[in-house]
């Protein structure tokens, strides 16, 4: 009987050894897939993770409201973002930026030719002041555009405190008004000519510039506007802010008359909206917009726009769908009136010749009669500076800056540099349309009860009325949001997250 039971017997054990055999591989397979389970979890927690530290780093600085990608939460003061006091300009030097160097050991002289009005010449001073900077090179006085379309023969000295700008930046760069009689006599070939691509790069400036100056000791830059790239160091970032924001101080003569208008408006109010108006025929005629003067308007336009041979054939329609068209003035005044302010709110018209004249104001003032400019309020005092536009647009430019709120109705040269300043001198409000959503709510505003039509403004004004936190660092053009130059304040007001409360820290620049 034994016999017959060993063969069972060994069959028993043999198949304990596989039902063992079959657990060990089932217990590695389980092994395995719980490994894998971990490891997996752990990468999605890793990635997550990842995702809540690069939130944490912008929500350090983005403060408790939602950037314009998700939209505002809560209602927003038409008069100050609340948060603005959580920022102040920082463009200080570091303790690393060099001193300037001498005149006689620079690597020669750097003349600029500017081009543009007012606005667009002060980015072509502030950028040749780095480029200088990068070239170790003596900056001459920069020379402004007398050619364009306001034909103002007005020289540096004439609109901007010569003797302030030099000294204030002499620890950065050394200027000159002139380049020495000496100098120029000793010179074999007069100052090399070149106009440098837009936004070129240092590297650009020390490859191809730096050479053509060594060998002729001048160098002349001409056309000087938007002809150095938005992404630089942070240092040479804040010499730009310094330039712009302290060192281009307007004459002492510009300074009076345009803070006069400023307390003039205060003593009606205490806070009112300054307005930049770019209606003039040319820029409109530029624009390849229409209007809703009908033929007239249409015939005007298009002489005007044969000064520029090289325009293209523009379909208005197109043109306003994309938001390329300036707001009117009329519909300047509807989007105010739609986001809140009252018809006894006092405005400040910035602006030069307005195309249709008192005809094209008059809905406007219809909307807010507490309507001023200039002309109005400085009466014979603005007789010498009439034949000057730059030095009309500077006024403008100075009550503009000290309005409570800057509206805009197109993103032009100054809308573009007073943004800028005005989040540099600590947010205050400014308002720029979005013309892309507003142009259809103005065609199908009479198809709306008032209430919707505001709404509808109010929805699509969400990420530009001046927030704080309207466009990421390093983003769009430096001159509009100069984030390396803002900091946030060291004390964080009561209410705001423990995550905000990062004191006294730079805005961190994220990489695109």
């Amino acid at each position: 009987m034994a016999k017959n039971l060993e063969p069972h017997g060994c069959t028993f054990l043999a198949s304990r050894k596989r039902i063992r055999s079959g657990w060990s591989s089932q217990k590695a397979i389980s092994r395995s897939l719980l490994l894998g389970s971990a490891l997996f979890a752990l990468g999605l927690i890793s990635l997550l993770t990842g995702h809540i530290a690069s939130d944490v780093e912008w929500s350090q600085f983005r403060g408790t409201w939602r950037s314009k990608r998700s939209g505002y939460r809560g209602v927003i003061d038409i008069w100050k973002s609340k948060y603005a006091n959580l920022y102040y300009g920082c463009s200080d030097r570091g303790p690393n930026f060099r001193s300037a160097v001498s005149e006689d050991k620079s690597n020669g002289y750097l003349l600029i030719a500017t081009s543009g009005g007012l606005n667009q010449q002060r980015t072509g001073i502030t950028d040749a002041v780095v480029v200088a900077r990068i070239l170790n090179a003596t900056l001459v006085v920069p020379e402004l555009d007398h050619d364009s379309f306001w034909k103002d023969e007005s020289d540096f000295a004439s609109i901007f405190d010569v003797n302030w700008f030099i000294s204030s930046l002499s620890k950065d760069v050394t200027i000159v008004k002139r380049i020495p009689d000496k100098v120029m006599r000793s010179m074999e070939k007069p100052p090399y000519t070149m106009r440098p691509p837009r936004k070129s790069t240092p590297e650009y400036y020390l490859d191809v510039a730096l050479p053509i100056l060594l060998r002729r000791r001048a160098l002349q830059l001409t056309k000087f506007d938007y002809r150095l790239t938005n992404e630089l160091d942070e240092e040479l970032q804040k010499l730009r802010c310094r330039v712009n924001y302290h060192a281009l101080r307007f004459t002492m003569q510009i300074r009076v008359l345009g803070q006069k208008l400023v307390n003039k408006m205060r003593m009606m109010s205490p806070r009112f909206i300054a307005i930049h108006l770019r209606f003039e025929p040319d820029m409109l005629a530029f624009s390849g917009c229409y209007f809703g003067g009908g033929e007239k308007e249409r015939n005007e336009l298009n002489e005007i726009r044969k000064r520029w041979e090289t325009l293209p054939d523009l379909s208005a329609e197109d043109e306003r769908s994309r938001g390329k068209c300036p707001l009117t003035p009329f519909e300047v005044g509807l989007m105010l009136r739609a986001l809140g302010f009252e018809n006894s709110t006092y405005i400040y018209i910035a602006s030069g010749e307005i195309y249709g004249g008192e005809e094209t104001l008059q809905p406007l003032r219809n909307l807010f009669p507490n309507f001023y400019s200039k002309e109005m309020l400085a009466g014979e005092d603005l007789k010498p500076f009439l034949p000057f536009s730059s030095r009309l647009a500077a006024i403008d430019y100075i009550v503009s800056d000290e309005s409570d709120v800057f509206v805009t109705n197109n993103n032009g040269n100054m809308a573009k540099i007073l943004a800028g300043r005005r989040r540099y001198m600590g947010h205050k409000r400014t308002i720029r349309p979005n013309a892309k959503k507003l142009s259809p709510l103005f065609q199908s505003r009479t198809q709306m009860d008032w209430q919707t039509f505001s709404s509808k403004v109010k929805s699509s004004q969400r990420g530009f009325m001046g927030e704080p936190d309207e466009m990421r660092p390093g983003r769009g053009e430096f001159h509009e949001f100069p984030s390396s130059c803002i900091c946030l304040r060291p004390a964080v007001p009561e209410g705001v997250p423990e995550l905000e409360r990062t004191r006294g820290k730079r805005l961190p620049t994220l990489r695109k």
